[in-house]
């Protein structure tokens, strides 16, 4: 076969090159990168459940209720004490020494904008929930009978101050234990994305047995319930709008079919195209889309109220925190089906949802460094969440309570119908319910897509390289289930199930946390690890030479000379001593960035390696014009900089003669050799 100079090819070559593109299209499309481990009895598993709930909806329900209750009331603490502690946790992590470590090597950088990272770890984790309860759980607290008591202006207090509650710091909290350690343990330790991997340093390589498998399994059955859940309540939401809107006639069943297939084929579609393009436009886009329409209601609503109530909120959420967080109600008795039916639940169902949202956050977030991660994982979406409730819910009550005269507070148990009757009583409603059908929408398929992906990562352990149908697989059976249990009336009981995992998986969260901390430990050990007493110093016996190197310029040309000459003179010696010892170790020369380095292979423990590489920097203006000071010809100079196998900070050498670049570099393999040999380096040194 001929290929010309301008890239043309014979016909015959155009055929065979046509031919094996084909086939490789072709063995992909069948080849499967399912992990039968954690596929097969995870898919046994959900289908199971779901064709109970299917074919016996009440007595599945009433079973699972039972379940349910028993741990709301008896074993409340536990989530109470759980959700509490991850938020002390990471809180401590954001200010301690541990927050500067970075999701990742020391020289890595974010993936994606802030702004775009925001909008997805938002979408993903809030979304749907938002739309749904924005109105709905400030009217239910505002005309609880648990408040009932307490006269219009408590009353309006503890709705906002619960609401706040349940969508602040401490659901966030939650999401931001899983995602940080997960992130930790695969960008820093270079684990598969898995929850296996979070409890690496306790379990060490049973993570890879058996055990590893059925935190994998948890985790997929887990994460398709609550999506299953969350967007069998969407599904619903969505066909109320379209039937405010005249779209439809009725909130029947087919409408919902055509809804869930029309939106979940485009999850599909935004699922293939990947992260970087489907999920962060749609995210971008639905992110400003609910910045409008808050800012819609914030204007033509009661906006001083709305303001004054927010600010007076966030002092009452701030002054009551520690309060409300271990308040298990248990003086007062009147009030416990209401925390078990608000607080516990909420807690139990941000913990069941933490595999799924954990995985798509630690997805996305490498590069960022513990303290900025918890910082804009804990503050950012929990402003954001009470802004919104503030504008959406105080705006709501004051409106039941001056205009709708209790015609709101009567919808609370239509919760899907209640802010699109709200909007009925500010301007222009046809387009501002558009407008938040549109969102749900979004949110629906951002929910739906990211849910996609982390499922097939989870049945995958973190294949890069799934075929296309594996996707669309996870994008139907969540349709198609989905669809079954809206149509049996057992979407409830999913939910209830769901709620109940949460129980074991908080146990599991607190190990991750105990993982986490021993990994960190080690981590800031590891790099704060000094050289050995017994290293030598520099002398003063080249002081001249080196006064003179300090004066001087440095050209790129010099140091490049630097780097050929006297550093792969230094390892290729070394090399020769090496080899004498038994030692087998290679010199290897780069042009971007220019440079050498030392390398000793190893099999099982990270290779050694000592480079120097060619850096520059630019100079201040005054050093350039200043007569009396070294002659600099230009505002950038260039310098000869260490880097390391294991990305420390490497530094200046250009003051080094030969000899001493052979004792640096003994002084670092010296500090390999000694925290290689200690075993409780054993798993961050270990391949």
């Amino acid at each position: 076969m001929q290929i010309s100079k301008q890239g043309h090819t014979s016909n015959n070559g155009s055929y065979l090159i046509s031919l094996h593109k084909t086939l490789n299209m072709e063995k992909n499309n069948k080849k499967t990168t399912f992990d039968k481990g954690v596929t097969i009895p995870g898919l046994l598993f959900i289908l199971g459940i779901c064709a109970f709930t299917v074919l016996f909806p009440k007595p599945t329900e009433i079973i699972l209720e039972n379940i349910k209750n028993f741990i709301f009331i008896n074993l409340n603490w536990v989530y109470v004490w759980s959700v509490t502690i991850f938020v002390i946790f990471l809180v401590y992590l954001m200010f301690s020494k541990y927050g500067s470590i970075k999701l990742g090597d020391n020289d890595s950088r974010p993936e994606h904008s802030f702004f775009s990272w925001i909008s997805m770890l938002f979408a993903a984790g809030m979304g749907i929930g938002l739309m749904y309860f924005a109105v709905a759980e400030p009217m239910s607290h505002y005309s609880d009978d648990a408040f009932a008591a307490d006269q219009y202006i408590n009353q309006a207090k503890n709705a906002q101050l619960y609401t706040f509650f349940h969508w602040g710091i401490h659901a966030w909290a939650v999401y931001g234990l899983v995602g940080l350690s997960l992130a930790y343990f695969t960008y820093r330790y270079r684990l598969p994305l898995s929850l296996r991997s979070c409890l690496y340093p306790l379990l060490k390589d049973k993570i890879n047995s058996g055990w590893g498998n059925a935190i994998d399994v948890f985790a997929l059955c887990s994460t398709f319930f609550g999506i299953t859940t969350t967007l069998g309540f969407g599904v619903v939401q969505i066909n109320s709008g379209l039937k405010a809107l005249n779209i439809v006639s009725d909130t029947n069943f087919i409408s919902q079919v055509s809804i869930v297939a029309v939106l979940v084929s485009l999850a599909i579609f935004s699922a293939i195209s990947g992260v970087s393009r489907g999920i962060k436009i749609l995210s971008n886009i639905n992110t400003t889309a609910a910045i409008v329409l808050m800012l819609f209601v914030l204007i033509a609503g009661p906006t001083v109220y709305i303001i004054g109530s927010f600010t007076e909120g966030l002092g009452n959420y701030i002054s009551s925190f520690f309060t409300i967080s271990f308040n298990t109600h248990v003086y007062d008795e009147k009030s416990l089906p209401w925390f078990y039916n608000w607080t516990i639940l909420y807690w139990a169902w941000w913990i069941s949802w933490a595999p799924f949202v954990g995985l798509f956050i630690a997805r996305i977030s490498k590069g960022r460094t513990i303290k900025s991660f918890i910082a804009a994982v804990l503050l950012l979406p929990t402003i954001f969440n009470l802004i919104w409730m503030s504008v959406f819910g105080s705006s709501a009550i004051w409106t039941d309570f001056h205009i709708a005269s209790g015609g709101l507070s009567s919808l609370v148990n239509n919760s899907e119908a209640l802010m699109f009757s709200f909007l009925e009583y500010l301007p222009f409603p046809l387009i501002s319910k558009a407008l938040v059908i549109m969102i749900v929408i979004i949110f629906f398929m951002t929910s739906a897509d990211s849910g996609i992906l982390v499922m097939d990562s989870i049945a995958t352990k973190n294949s890069q390289s799934s075929p296309t149908w594996q996707k669309i697989f996870w994008g139907v059976l969540l349709a198609a289930l989905a669809l079954m249990l809206l149509k049996a009336g057992g979407l409830k009981a999913l939910q209830t199930m769901t709620l109940i995992t949460a129980l074991p998986f908080a146990a599991i969260m607190l190990f991750m946390a105990a993982a986490l901390m021993k990994g960190l430990f080690i981590d800031d050990r590891y790099y704060q690890r000094n050289f050995s007493v017994s290293t030598v110093p520099w002398s003063g016996k080249l002081w001249k030479e080196r006064l003179k190197q300090i004066v001087a310029f440095k050209d790129k040309r010099s140091v490049e000379e630097f780097i050929i000459i006297k550093a792969e003179q230094a390892f290729t010696e070394l090399k020769d001593e090496f080899a004498l010892r038994g030692i087998q170790a290679s010199i290897r020369s780069l042009s971007d960035p220019f440079s050498v380095e030392l390398k000793i292979s190893h099999d099982l423990v990270h290779n050694f390696i000592y480079g120097v590489k060619l850096e520059s920097k630019m100079v201040s203006n005054n050093l350039v014009e200043e007569q009396n000071l070294p002659e600099f010809q230009n505002s950038r100079t260039y310098y000869p900089k260490t880097y390391f196998g294991d990305t420390r900070a490497g530094y200046d050498v250009q003051y080094f003669t030969k000899n001493e670049l052979i004792s640096d570099v003994l002084k670092h393999y010296e500090r390999f050799i000694d925290i290689t040999a200690e075993q409780s380096n054993e798993m961050f040194t270990s391949k």
